[in-house]
């Protein structure tokens, strides 16, 4: 009797202490899917497809306050203490006018395939966690009308590490797009989410048709980036859960960023440097090319493998 009062007690206590949210379209009425909440602390999370996130106070218990944003949204502020059950972003007006809508064209088309580049070196790969960003940039071919039909995406999974043991993973990635503004990922070009699954049964690279979204690469050329949402369950819904552990060091408690399965392998064999990284939570996510600039001690830095060779298969249109 005792142990069934003291369940019930954790769980009402949990109950208290803990909100689900949900993110809507203050003018749609619509669920803003994967909406990026920031602790102010630089750290954060994200909103699940649905736009709920979990809020437990007695997990963050240095918080105050959360940040609440999303492309093409203005960005939101709450005290966590009085967080609403629904928290509804108005659409940024500035950005509006940048969304690239683009008819489908039925004109003749050749295929141009950018070969991918991978490997399975554990000692090469990023560590990707949730405020981490890495955007490649992608250029016209031949100066013609040119659309991203797909994307290949390098992993690694570690195939020769699971034989070992267990390592099972499902990890939930999201692709968006900024156009090139003076070498940089600058103005997101808005679409609809493209958000896919991968698990331990991916291995080296990983294959997304985006056909569908008619992503034409403007005359500069086009940044896709490629961001770790979380852990999916078995049904690909995003997990709420804690994105950093806390550690206790002579300085103190550190929070130290959860890492998550698949690492994306980096390569010292592209004959120039086309990686920009950004902390989607720190430095006001300003976007750096990944060199010493970014990083002088980071092992990849030091022995060269400073890009992500992510691939891409382009329709290229007959004019």
């Amino acid at each position: 009797m005792k142990y069934i009062i003291y369940l019930i007690t954790i769980l009402i206590t949990t109950q208290l202490l803990s909100q689900t949210t949900y993110v809507v379209d203050a003018v749609s009425k619509t669920p803003v899917s994967f909406a990026t909440i920031s602790f102010g602390d630089g750290r954060g999370t994200f909103a699940g497809d649905v736009g709920e996130f979990t809020f437990i106070s007695s997990k963050y218990k240095d918080i105050d306050s959360l940040y609440i944003s999303a492309i093409g949204f203005k960005e939101q502020a709450f005290a966590a203490a009085s967080l609403p059950k629904k928290i509804f972003l108005a659409p940024e007006a500035s950005l509006l006018s940048e969304v690239i809508v683009t008819a489908e064209k039925k004109g003749k088309y050749k295929k141009k395939k950018h070969k991918e580049t991978t490997h399975t070196n554990y000692y090469n790969c990023w560590l990707p966690t949730v405020e981490s960003e890495v955007a490649v940039l992608f250029n016209r071919e031949d100066g013609k009308s040119s659309k991203i039909a797909q994307l290949w995406i390098p992993i690694n999974s570690e195939k020769e590490y699971r034989k070992k043991g267990n390592m099972k993973f499902s990890t939930l990635f999201r692709i968006q797009f900024y156009k090139n503004e003076n070498g940089l990922p600058g103005t997101p070009v808005i679409h609809r989410d493209i958000v896919f699954r991968v698990s331990e049964q991916d291995d080296e690279m990983y294959e997304l048709d985006i056909d569908k979204y008619q992503i034409f690469i403007p005359r500069d050329g086009i940044f896709a980036s490629l961001q770790v949402l979380g852990y999916a369950d078995k049904e690909g819904k995003l997990i709420q859960t804690k994105k950093y552990n806390e550690i206790e060091t002579p300085r103190g408690i550190q929070k130290v960023s959860v890492t998550f399965r698949p690492l994306l392998p980096f390569t010292s064999e592209l004959p120039s440097q086309k990686t920009y990284v950004r902390r989607v939570f720190f430095n006001d996510k300003k976007w750096q090319v990944f060199d010493r600039t970014y990083n002088e001690h980071s092992a990849l830095v030091k022995t060269g493998n400073v890009n992500y060779g992510m691939g891409a298969l382009l329709h290229i249109y007959q004019e």
